[in-house]
């Protein structure tokens, strides 16, 4: 079943991440660069202009998309152990292992460079990240051997620097998600938290949707939330001082 749904994540991805670029062709910027997450936080690759970043058990590989038609890999490059999520901002690659977080810079990109990496407990870990910080969940789970269930927040201007601001402990967070100022969680239900502007590293409960689920995928106003019993869809609003969700649609397994 897990397999499965490991499929429907990567496809629901794929077909975000293509929208994106036709937007981006029309001349509409649909990007992470607004602030927004693109692909789930536990997807294994992403699409940067002309280039395909993948990672598997050990090591990022950059594929050349200059022929759509005809994929080339160009580079294979050596990261560290379990390596087990790839998302991007901007210019740059956050790849979450089971011992840590990567940050890799694309000044080339055919030659990611790796910046800096940040260890922790040995547990499953999804990443996203903004301008100025990443979000990390650690959680306990038979495969990743340890008892840590928690948010950890880390200040990444400085790429090659980056510092733990804050922990929060949750009850088993996995994939999450970026909605401008709001931090989306799944844990043991979809939980939404407050970015507090001029608090760095502090986050706030705002609200929370009752369906458990491992992963988010956010594009402008759309949550897509894929859990062991389906899929679900919700509009999301906000504005100075109210967070709203709206249930769209259910696709039961």
């Amino acid at each position: 079943m897990m397999n499965k749904l490991n499929i429907i994540t990567q496809v629901l991805a794929i077909l975000i991440l293509f929208s994106c670029s036709e937007n981006m062709e029309n001349g509409s910027d649909a990007s992470s660069e607004s602030g927004i997450g693109q692909g789930g936080s536990l997807a294994t690759f992403a699409i940067k202009g002309d280039y395909l970043y993948t990672v598997e058990y050990e090591k990022l590989k950059v594929f050349s998309l200059q022929d759509p038609q005809a994929p080339v890999l160009v580079n294979n490059i050596w990261v560290g152990f379990e390596i087990e999520t790839l998302f991007s901002y901007k210019e740059f690659l956050y790849i979450g292992s089971r011992g840590g977080m990567y940050i890799f810079s694309l000044e080339n990109p055919e030659e990611p460079r790796n910046r800096a990496s940040v260890q922790h407990f040995t547990a499953c870990d999804p990443v996203v990240a903004n301008d100025t910080l990443a979000f990390v969940t650690l959680h306990s789970n038979s495969n990743c051997g340890n008892n840590i269930n928690q948010l950890e927040i880390y200040d990444i201007k400085d790429a090659d620097n980056p510092v733990l601001l804050n922990t929060r402990g949750l009850i088993e967070p996995k994939g999450l998600g970026l909605y401008g100022n709001y931090l989306i969680v799944c844990d043991d239900e979809i939980k939404v938290f407050e970015i507090k502007e001029g608090q760095e590293g502090e986050v706030a409960f705002v609200t929370s949707i009752d369906k458990e689920a491992f992963d988010v995928i956010i594009q402008n106003d759309l949550l897509i939330a894929v859990g062991n019993e389906g899929v679900y869809q919700y509009t999301l609003y906000k504005n100075d001082n109210t967070f709203l969700v709206g249930h769209l649609s259910t696709i039961n397994f």
